[in-house]
Formats: structure tokens, sequence, C-alpha cells
């Protein structure tokens, strides 16, 4: 573990995913307390797209941006909203110089599998349909994410090649859920690292899957083919139980003449660049916001 992570593992909180409803309410308050940067040079806007129902979404519009990203959050399907996603949502707008749109799909268990992604879906058509509202390039649309997030993102990236959607110019997949078979190596040993491990990856698949089985739109890593769709940046985290099926679908993408950039971030767990102090945490967090100006603006 990297000794300025190790330090705080003592104080690093804890969820349980048996009770959603509380659970939501504690991460938002460890959200609350995030430090969260400056928005004097971006617009932010909240808004509902059309879809049934209505998606509410948060726009981030730093100046002179090119690009825009569809951006998911993470919580285990269970956790999350455009509010607890602030400060993330506004470091990626900063860093990168695009659009953030940042998306509060559905959650399950009251929503399982397919609201989340249809919400996602539906956000990209309206970004790509309203770029010229937006002020970006239609060509320029990425879509990302972190944790499940990362895991919808994937999803969405896969629907709109299936369906002759708007074009995704990027894909980015941070820490993300994508194999709700837990069968990797690190899915079956990391059963008590810090903040995510197995007990809670079961609990959040089965949430968000409730009595359906599991498709290549719920679960990424089940796609056959993976060949035709955008450029992705990959990132895991050492201890965490998604480790190995990031790694794994990056190495499936390239094989499948994807172009892939893969991190593998040593000595980190799940969730642990929320450590702001710590120096591995602040690369990481550049990182993303590089990666995505690179994509959207070369």
């Amino acid at each position: 573990m990297d000794p300025e992570l190790e330090a705080f593992i003592p104080f690093f909180p804890q969820t349980d995913l048996s009770d959603p409803v509380t659970a939501r309410t504690y991460f938002a308050g460890l959200a609350a307390a995030v430090p969260t940067p400056g928005t004097s040079e971006m617009e932010v806007e909240d808004r509902f797209v059309p879809a049934d129902p209505d998606v509410p979404v948060r726009i981030y519009r730093p100046r002179g941006a090119q690009g825009a990203v569809v951006w998911l959050h993470g919580g285990g399907f269970v956790m999350g909203d455009v509010d607890t996603e602030h400060p993330w949502a506004t470091r990626i707008a900063e860093t990168s110089g695009a659009v953030v749109i940042s998306v509060g799909y559905r959650l399950a268990p009251e929503h399982p599998f397919p609201a989340a992604l249809d919400d996602a879906y539906a956000v990209l058509n309206w970004t790509a349909e309203h770029a010229a509202e937006l002020g970006v390039d239609p060509a320029r649309i990425a879509v990302g994410g972190h944790s499940s997030g990362g895991g919808l993102a994937a999803a969405v990236a896969l629907r709109a090649r299936d369906e002759q959607g708007p074009p995704i110019r990027f894909q980015l997949l941070n820490q993300a859920g994508l194999d709700d078979r837990l069968e990797t190596w690190s899915a079956r040993n990391f059963t008590d690292t810090p903040w995510f491990h197995r007990g809670k990856a079961i609990a959040a698949w089965g949430h968000y899957l409730g009595t359906r089985a599991a498709t290549p739109y719920a679960a990424p890593a089940r796609a056959t083919d993976l060949s035709g769709l955008p450029p992705a940046y990959v990132a895991s985290a050492e201890f965490c139980p998604n480790r190995d099926e990031d790694i794994d679908y990056a190495v499936r993408l390239l094989r499948a003449g994807v172009s892939v950039e893969l991190h593998q971030w040593p000595g980190t767990f799940h969730g642990s660049q929320a450590i702001l102090s710590a120096e591995v945490s602040q690369r990481q967090n550049a990182e993303l916001g590089a990666v995505l100006r690179r994509a959207l603006t070369d």
C-alpha cells in the first residue's frame, strides 16, 4: 500500500450496501466533505434531459471548450447523484477543459438495469443533438466515469456502436465495474480491502441486476465482440476487486483493434484518489483530465 494512503486507512469510512437508503445518506455526507475546486472559470447549470422519465444533469462549461464528456458517477449502482459527484465533475471540467455533463441516473434497487443505462444513453443522444447549444463539436463527445459509472460508460459505448448511435470519440473507464461474475483473482481475493471489497461488489451487482440475467449492456465484460469501440483509457487500482476485470477488458479491447491506454496505479485502493493530500491521488486526478484533454482537442 502507498504509505500516504495507508496512513488514512484507519479513518477511511465503511459503507454497507445492504441498506441502500442509509448508504446514500452516508455517501452524501462524505461527498459534502470533499473540497471542491472553484467554478469561476466555468458556467454550471442544472437541467433535465427529456426522456422517460426526464434525467437530471449538471452541466459544467469551461471557457473555450471544444469537446464534451457524458460523465457517470460511481456508487455501486445504488448511491450518488449530481451533488455527490460535484467535486469530481468540477475537477474533470477544470483539468480537461471539456464540457462535463454529469448524469443523475436512476439508482438500484428501486430502478434496476436497464434504467441507469437508458438514462445515460438518453443523455448521450441529447448531448449530440445539442452540441451547438453546448458550444462543442459533435465529433468530440466522450463518455466516462468512476467505478459503476465506468461500467455504465463502457455499456453506453457498446450500445452506441450496436444501435448506430452518436459517434463517441473516447471512453474513460476509471476503476470500472465491468463483470458481475466476480471470478477474477482480484474479485475473489480482495475480501477486506478499504472502501470496496468482494462483499460490496456482490451486493452492488445484486441490486443492479435484480432478477434479470446479465447481458453485455449490464456487464460489458460479457461482450464477445469489442471491435469498433472508441479508443479508451482504462485505469485500475492495485487493491481493488475490479482490478483484474479492468485489465482484462483493456487487453481484449487491444486485441479487437481498439487503441487503449492502460494505467495500473500501484499501492492504491478503490476510491483512494479521494485522499487528495496523497501524491499518487494528485497524479491520478490530474491524469484523468489530461487524457480527456488530449482525446478531445487533438
